[in-house]
């Protein structure tokens, strides 16, 4: 049998930490991260099931959910990602998919997506070197889809100003990690 280690998307056996000019910039392997789509005439149950999941209402358009154990974010009309720990729910697509039932699809999205968290005293240059959204808006609560570097990413605002979060395609997580850094750097 062979003996295989996991692996970061960035090729490493621990998470990536960038430091650049007071801000931060990790790599968060650990999230377990499964797509939810409501099945037609099933929109009104899908939402209620899955505010139980997340004990919150779920998050419209423009908005995120950051509750323990469960978070989640709007990706289009009757569709959320669900995120959770790796190490307690590495099978979240099936447990999602246990408690709604027939009332939507659930795909499992483990390794479809790298996560990069920037933090520091103030992030605003960095996002306004990295994509077009409007800052004025982007407080804590806010999800939007952006550009970065010609790659379709989810940005999370965690904490207004301080702390977002970043899913891009795992495919590109090193393109994605270069333009985060270089943005830093410019800023």
């Amino acid at each position: 049998m062979h003996d295989l280690e996991p692996i970061t998307a960035l090729g490493g056996s621990e998470p990536r930490v960038d430091r650049v000019a007071g801000r931060t910039l990790c790599e968060v392997p650990d999230l377990a991260l499964a797509s939810v789509a409501a099945r037609r005439g099933h929109e009104a149950a899908c939402a209620a099931r899955l505010a139980e999941i997340l004990g919150a209402p779920v998050p419209g358009p423009g908005r995120s959910v950051n509750a323990a154990p469960f978070a989640g974010f709007w990706t289009g009309p009757d569709q959320w990602m669900i995120t959770a720990a790796h190490d307690t729910h590495e099978g979240l697509a099936d447990e999602v998919k246990s408690i709604l039932g027939d009332n939507a699809s659930v795909t499992e999205q483990n390794d479809a997506w790298v996560t990069f968290d920037l933090t520091g005293d103030d992030i605003r240059p960095v996002l306004e070197l990295l994509c077009n959204i409007d800052l004025a808006r982007f407080e804590t609560g806010a999800a939007t889809r952006a550009t970065i570097h010609h790659l379709g990413c989810f940005l999370l605002c965690i904490e207004t100003a301080t702390h977002c979060r970043f899913h891009g395609p795992r495919a590109s997580a090193r393109s994605l990690h270069h333009a985060l850094v270089t943005a830093m750097a410019a800023a």
